[in-house]
């Protein structure tokens, strides 16, 4: 069992479980497109885009266009959780945990799904017949957070560039469009008079303090986002990145993507069971788990905003 179980015991007072401070759950799975999976990899086709030709004349011959076909592989990886209850701790107690752990495992469990995004959202994709082709995120889908000639947190100008990048690349408009940050570029955002301002902005952010809908995103806070562990130059008066006087290291990678440009692909959704165990004194055990993979799907339809938190 749980050795900090003793801290619900009757002699502190309280009948009630009381959840210390957690994400609860997963924020970013319904902002993804999801999948179901049988086997452990599944591979997901991509029908690329075709040009046509002009007609010369006349009776001419029916042209061949060979339209481009990809694939990207997914490969499911198990996650689960348990804990013990023993008998004699439900007798010293004014309550019964196992709802508790229950509800525990479940947001342990969600917040798996969170990491596993957005490890997708930036990490390598594998492609190709046989999903041995590694894809990485390319610098033409990063950019960096400036003003002022230097690196800055987030600001509406990186966000401009980030929906730039998205509507140059013929993203379809229809598509719903997301951005993960953490509280440090939300507090960032806030400071902006354009986002804050009801004559840029119909959602009155400083109301709540928080940010709903701006310039087509529809913002996720999540401080489960990494930063970027590797030196990266970046142009201090554009963002862009691959070069320039810039250096992003230690910066918070931001995402901006279109729904589809994610894939979450469930072998088996978060499911539990609350069983008797003869091997541990017969204790309740509560237990959970987990079968998932993600894949980004297509470069083009995801952007990494690099953001100075100093």
């Amino acid at each position: 069992m749980s050795d900090q179980i003793s801290t619900a015991f009757v002699q502190q007072y309280s009948s009630n479980i009381y959840y210390l401070v957690q994400q609860k759950g997963s924020r970013l799975r319904n902002a993804v497109r999801s999948e179901k999976q049988v086997g452990k990899s599944a591979f997901y086709d991509q029908v690329g885009a075709v040009t046509a030709i002009l007609k010369t004349g006349r009776h001419s011959d029916t042209p061949q266009i060979d339209t481009p076909h990809s694939r990207r592989m997914v490969a499911l990886s198990d996650y689960e959780w348990a804990d013990l209850i023993d008998n004699q701790d439900k007798i010293r107690t004014l309550i019964s945990p196992e709802s508790a752990y229950a509800q525990s495992a479940a947001w342990a469990l969600g917040r798996s799904i969170d990491d596993v995004i957005i490890a997708a959202l930036g990490g390598t994709a594998y492609s190709g017949e046989t999903g041995s082709t590694a894809v990485v995120l390319p610098n033409a889908s990063k950019l960096a957070s400036v003003s002022a000639s230097a690196g800055a947190n987030l600001n509406v100008q990186a966000l401009r560039r980030a929906k730039r990048i998205l509507d140059a690349a013929d993203v379809d408009p229809m598509l719903p469009r997301y951005c993960a940050l953490s509280s440090s570029q939300l507090e960032s955002l806030l400071n902006e008079t354009q986002v804050t301002s009801s004559d840029y902005n119909t959602v009155k952010s400083l109301v709540q303090g928080e940010l709903d809908t701006f310039l087509g995103f529809k913002f996720i806070r999540t401080e489960r986002l990494g930063t970027q562990s590797s030196a990266l130059a970046f142009n201090t008066t554009s963002g862009a990145v691959g070069s320039g006087g810039g250096a992003a290291a230690g910066y918070r990678q931001v995402y901006c993507w279109a729904e589809d440009g994610v894939l979450l692909s469930l072998g088996s959704d978060i499911n539990g069971r609350i069983s008797e165990r003869s091997d541990k004194s017969y204790a309740m055990q509560v237990y959970a788990s987990l079968s998932l993979g993600a894949v980004r799907m297509e470069e083009k339809k995801v952007v990494q905003i690099l953001c100075n938190e100093a």
